[in-house]
């Protein structure tokens, strides 16, 4: 059996468009460790190569890519200190699952990476939402992942906090006060 790895790599999930990318900047900038969105990187590549791995076209493909960057920005956060990530491997089995496509080995992945418990949700916000050439999918498709994902984190034993609709500056100090609390 693997052992578990448990680091203090504090996710960032929620509604897409919601200002999570927004929040990591503001976090990075005043010098915590972040690791961008592995969806997004994914979506990029296949857009620059031609490929097909989308998940509109290949749903699970993508997801199992997602999940491996997910795990190589795990492996590459610092173990001493807190860092922060735009989505995580739980956003990509909620994807799976979604789909219908989950497995025990695709599960497991939970088991062996563990985050900091603290996980923060961007909730729907209208508002800010926009649609570009790597998040093709509509405001309510970003509702409906929110939804499953505010499910998601609980189930597998996370702390979810809902981020107030706030300026990022103050977002993040929410953020770093809640895990100052911690």
């Amino acid at each position: 059996m693997t052992q578990a790895l448990h680091k203090p790599l504090v996710i960032l999930s929620g509604c897409s468009g919601g200002g999570k990318s927004t929040l990591l900047l503001e976090l990075a900038r005043r010098g915590h460790t972040t690791f961008d969105e592995p969806g997004r990187a994914v979506v990029r590549e296949q857009i620059r190569t031609g490929g097909t791995i989308l998940p509109a076209t290949d749903p699970v493909g993508f997801a199992k890519r997602c999940i491996a960057q997910a795990v190589v920005h795990f492996e590459n956060a610092p173990a001493d200190q807190i860092s922060f990530c735009d989505r995580s491997i739980i956003d990509a089995i909620s994807f799976l699952d979604h789909h219908k496509a989950t497995s025990d080995a695709i599960t497991a992945t939970t088991r062996t990476y563990r985050y900091a418990d603290n996980v923060f949700l961007t909730p729907p916000w209208r508002e800010i939402f926009e649609a570009d050439a790597e998040r093709t999918h509509s405001f309510e498709e970003a509702v409906a992942e929110y939804e499953r994902l505010a499910i998601s984190f609980p189930h597998y034993g996370y702390r979810a906090h809902i981020l107030p609709k706030i300026p990022v500056a103050q977002r993040a100090d929410y953020v770093l006060q809640v895990l100052d609390d911690r």
